[in-house]
């Protein structure tokens, strides 16, 4: 069975391995009008980026496929890669991170975040939503209350183990 191995002695245990991780941080209200500084801010609101991370190439991804939100565009990897690259370029950032290999896997942290969908190999904000929405409708109501559920449960539990007399 998935998530579960045999212990020691012969029974099953389940493994420490989460079903889902979700990372949000408060910060101070957003003042910046720069673009890739607001996205960075996002990105590490929602836990995508950790504080102090120097490879931050997911703001990047996010950055462009929010520039192409307004314009309703729909990109492959080679659109979103190159389009990175010139954005790094702009803000005269290093090239580190910028491989196709990890563009898609940053595509796909942000994809099981539910910020970003893939429709016939090519990405876009889920549904061209707003991001406040996307927050509220998947994050919130989807992701994070599932966590909440799942973390009540385990109090329940808890309480109910350790009020036995």
């Amino acid at each position: 069975m998935k998530g579960e191995k045999e212990g020691p002695t012969g029974r099953k245990v389940s493994s420490e391995t989460p079903l889902l991780e979700l990372t949000l941080r408060k910060y101070e209200k957003p003042q910046t009008k720069k673009e890739r500084e607001l996205v960075k801010k996002l990105c590490l609101s929602l836990g995508v980026l950790q504080p102090g991370d120097s490879r931050d190439v997911v703001v990047d991804v996010l950055h462009v496929l929010l520039k192409g939100r307004k314009r309703k565009q729909l990109l492959n990897v080679e659109d979103i890669e190159a389009r990175i690259v010139s954005n790094r370029k702009l803000h005269k950032l290093a090239m580190q991170g910028i491989a196709p290999s990890n563009i898609r896997r940053q595509l796909k942290r942000l994809r099981n975040l539910m910020l970003v969908e893939k429709v016939k190999s090519r990405y876009r904000v889920s549904e061209f939503l707003s991001m406040s929405e996307i927050f509220a409708e998947k994050i919130e109501k989807f992701l994070l209350q599932g966590v909440l559920q799942r973390v009540k449960e385990y109090l329940v539990a808890a309480d109910e183990i350790f009020t036995r007399k």
